[in-house]
């Protein structure tokens, strides 16, 4: 049953279903989770979905035109599991708190407090503790495209405008790593939308044009940076760029129903800052995620963070490695002085004490915080001494301005830490509506209400005996009923000697009950001390709160210095631990290795694993190489590009040394896959891959190609793979390793620019021995089907295949014996092998070839085609005598 079908006529049903529908029709977009007691309830077509995607129970509450309504719900505390799962399929879910009191006349003031969307997490709970939640937003117009990210649980605010090309914005989305896109429902093609759904995998979406308003983006974005002018930001001359800005504010702003005080500043990117690498690459290289369920990728491998803050700092890095080598030296600079006498070692130990509070400050600017969130904030201000103290050995080097400027951004909050310990308990609660999180001591008024709540009895008792004293009755009581409340209790006898002061509040056959301003005032506190405490304790939370607000500014900028920090001491730790080395880096063109490992592969090894060299300039720009499958053609080409990547990230390397050029992008064309719901074959993806590099790479990208054309026939496959290094090395002349099993391609080695090399293997005793070690020079075969062998093969099969292939080499020895001596092509044969001459170019034809084209041969009669026949054949005589 549909919601939006009742929604016309809201009489028939209940005041809390009425309230209910008014809620939903203003976030009819969403799943609402509705505030029912101790539960979030959900009805209609929600709880249908709900039920499904969580594996609850539906059930029903009520009727609707006399259907029961579908309900199904889950408990408050522990709704966050619930949600983090729908927020993960996609959904967006909004949040209907209560937010009045219970008075029994009518339902209690609901309304939704947040709306969560895949782009605007912020909890703990519902965010991976490595990965950002990046709200993208994207402003085209004409050829032009403006790029916005926020992350709000970190505060980050970064954007870009360029030339709309969908490779490039490919590239760049594919870099931030967005949860969920926002596009203008008006302007954007629709074309456009469903190829960025092809190449990212999140939702997209759609927000009104208003929110993308060029003339209004200026306002929003000054208003939120509480300034005149954006100058200072350098995005004045950008107003597409400021268009997708402003749109992500006014979402951030609609879905957390609040002001926004942590997001203060924005900086300006350009895409030729980072090296370039596409969707493909980043998948082919393992970087963040592994190809396969059971692998490891390069991010998981080195990830020994010691903080959150410092892993998703490390996934973003890995992700965008920058070509500044003035950044980049200073990080190696820092990084050395680390690993000297072990200083990584305490700076870590410390770090391992700080908790994320990055995403606790964002909590706390959004008014989400718990108070958990502040006992971690206190812990992470209590360590920062201890980490300065850690750093000090190394910061008073020339070497280390990096890490002498962290330092000093760590700054001093120890009158934050002493006012956070003397107002929240050592360990308190999870949620501030079990009370007990604000210390003991902090504020009188709450202390007292406390001391009534848990000491009520021991007042009453003090009470009586004072009373008792005062006025000489010794059978005094004070009692208390629910119906009457507290009272004093005088025998009849008795009430004439009640002093005057004494209020009757009932009388009874035997009795008179009384009251006092003292005792009335008792009963109103004890009454309501439970409640009031509570109250008072969530006030005291939000002042706190107000209170830290003002110091969000340095407290980013000391958990931005914390990730830095665990970042370095992180890279340091490899280093030592992998004895990798510090790279070098050239304003030539080249790339020189030397020992360089696979840092995946090694670590993955059971054996010892042998490095490799690699040599690649402008006078040897590819290298094509040769070689049995697993022979590790493949695990050398990416280490080559890892060891490029890391470098630029600023890490040392799994190398004995690395002398490293400019690279503008690495691209790789490596393995095969279907792609089958673009209704693309193997063959078809490769060729697709492969295109995008001819287009795009330069004379400083790097280029992993591996077994170009082995998805079609043998002499197109091999054709394609020629023209490919040609092109490469002739008219793009960019760095380039070439495995392959086309042994012809290694002929071209006597072009300029192109060096042949092999990965060894040997044979013994029938057994493939595979060495892994690269070496100058081709391979002289590729021994297949020892590798099949060795792959599990039956013996009998592997009988068979040897059988055949020596039919096979037979037949194309004779045949290519044939081809030479015929002459047919009527060309002098190069110095290349026979096979390599049947794919050349053929710069002279035949007379019979030329007949042979020329032939309908579906238009002839048997007695025209015979004669057609005889006079190809004296062609054919009179060509062969005058050779």
């Amino acid at each position: 049953m549909n919601s939006t079908e009742i929604m016309a006529d809201l009489s028939p049903h209940t005041p809390m279903m009425q309230q209910y529908l008014k809620v939903k029709m203003q976030h009819n977009y969403a799943l609402l989770f509705y505030r029912m007691g101790d539960f979030y309830e959900l009805f209609f077509d929600d709880a249908h979905k709900a039920a499904k995607l969580l594996g609850i129970t539906l059930t029903h509450r009520g009727k609707a035109n006399g259907n029961p309504i579908p309900m199904a719900g889950v408990p408050y505390h522990s709704a966050e599991g619930y949600l983090a799962r729908l927020v993960k399929a996609g959904e967006t879910v909004a949040i209907c708190e209560q937010v009045g009191e219970v008075t029994g006349k009518g339902p209690v003031e609901r309304k939704v407090v947040r709306i969560l969307t895949p782009g605007t997490l912020t909890d703990d709970a519902l965010l991976s503790s490595y990965q950002s939640s990046n709200l993208v937003a994207l402003c085209f117009q004409q050829n032009q495209v403006g790029i916005a990210l926020l992350d709000l649980s970190a505060g980050i605010f970064k954007v870009q405008q360029q030339e709309y090309r969908a490779e490039q914005l490919a590239i760049e989305l594919s870099r931030l790593m967005p949860s969920e896109i926002l596009v203008d429902e008006d302007l954007v093609d629709a074309n456009i939308i469903e190829q960025i759904k092809k190449q990212i995998d999140c939702p997209v979406t759609k927000r009104p044009n208003v929110d993308f308003n060029l003339n209004n983006a200026q306002k929003t974005l000054c208003d939120q940076f509480a300034v005149s002018t954006l100058s200072g930001f350098g995005i004045d001359h950008l107003p597409l760029a400021k268009a997708a800005a402003a749109a992500l504010i006014h979402y951030a702003k609609e879905t957390q129903k609040t002001a926004l005080p942590h997001i203060r500043s924005i900086r300006l990117e350009q895409s030729s800052d980072f090296i370039a690498l596409d969707p493909v690459t980043r998948r082919n290289l393992e970087i963040i995620d592994p190809l396969f369920e059971h692998g490891t990728s390069l991010f998981h491998l080195i990830n020994e963070c010691q903080t959150a803050m410092g892993s998703r700092l490390l996934s973003r890095t890995l992700m965008q490695p920058i070509r500044d080598t003035v950044i980049l030296e200073a990080r190696l600079d820092a990084i050395e002085q680390l690993v000297k006498g072990y200083h990584e070692a305490p700076v870590r130990l410390v770090l391992k004490e700080i908790s994320d509070i990055e995403r606790v400050l964002s909590r706390i600017a959004l008014g989400t915080a718990r108070p958990r969130d502040l006992v971690q904030l206190r812990q992470a201000c209590s360590q920062i001494p201890f980490l300065r103290h850690a750093l000090q050995p190394v910061i008073d080097n020339k070497k280390t301005k990096m890490l002498h400027q962290l330092y000093q951004e760590l700054g001093d909050f120890k009158v934050l830490s002493e006012r956070l310990s003397s107002a929240i308990v050592e360990n308190p609660p999870v949620l501030l509506r079990d009370g007990n999180v604000i210390a003991e001591g902090f504020d009188h008024e709450l202390d007292e209400l406390r001391k009534i709540r848990d000491h009520a009895g021991q007042f009453l008792i003090d009470l009586e005996i004072q009373e008792r004293e005062q006025t000489g009755i010794s059978t005094l009581k004070i009692g208390y009923n629910r119906v009457s409340g507290y009272y004093i209790e005088l025998t009849r006898a008795q009430a004439e000697q009640a002093p005057e002061h004494y209020i009757r509040r009932q009388t009874l056959k035997n009795a008179e009950r009384y009251i006092t301003p003292e005792l009335k005032s008792f009963e109103d506190k004890v009454l309501s001390s439970e409640s009031r405490a509570l109250a008072r304790e969530k006030l005291l939370f939000e002042l706190i709160l107000e209170e830290l607000r003002q110091d969000i500014a340095s407290l980013q900028v000391m958990s931005s210095a914390i990730a830095q920090i665990d970042l370095l001491a992180n890279f340091a730790y490899q280093a030592r631990l992998k004895s990798w080395n510090r790279p070098e880096f050239s304003p030539e063109v080249g790339i020189k290795i030397i020992a360089g490992r696979h840092p995946v592969v090694e670590s993955l090894s059971k054996t010892p694993y042998t490095p490799n060299d690699t040599s690649l300039d402008f006078n040897h720009r590819m290298a094509i190489i040769t070689g049995p499958n697993m022979g590790g053609k493949s695990t050398f080409m990416r280490q080559t590009a890892l060891i490029s990547l890391l470098a630029y990230c600023g890490s040392f390397v799994p190398a004995q040394s690395a002398r490293l050029g400019p690279i503008d992008r690495i691209f790789t064309r490596i393995g095969s896959a279907d792609d089958l719901s673009s209704g693309k074959s193997t063959f078809m993806v490769e060729m697709t891959e492969t295109s995008q590099i001819l287009h795009h790479a330069t004379s400083q990208s790097l280029v992993l190609m591996d077994e170009v054309g082995r998805g079609t026939s043998t002499y197109d496959g091999l054709s394609l793979a020629w023209a490919c290094v040609l092109d490469l090395t002739k008219r793009i002349k960019c760095l380039c390793l070439f495995a392959t099993h086309y042994f012809e391609l290694t002929e071209l080695g006597q072009e300029a620019g192109i060096d042949n090399y092999h990965v060894t293997a040997k044979e013994m005793n029938g057994n493939l021995i595979l060495l892994h070690k690269v070496q100058p020079g081709p391979a002289s075969q590729s021994h297949g089907l020892q590798v099949a062998k060795l792959a599990g093969i039956p013996a009998s099969v592997i009988k068979e295949a040897q059988k055949r292939l020596k039919i096979l080499e037979k037949q194309q020895q004779q045949h290519l014996q044939t081809v030479v001596q015929n002459d047919l092509f009527d060309v002098v044969p190069p110095v290349v092998s026979p096979v390599t001459e049947t794919i050349m170019e053929v710069e002279k034809t035949s007379p019979v070839l030329e007949s042979l084209e020329q032939l309908d041969v579906d238009s002839l009669s048997p007695r025209e085609a015979l004669a057609q026949l005889y006079k190809l054949k004296d062609q054919l005589e009179q060509t062969m005598s005058k050779g």
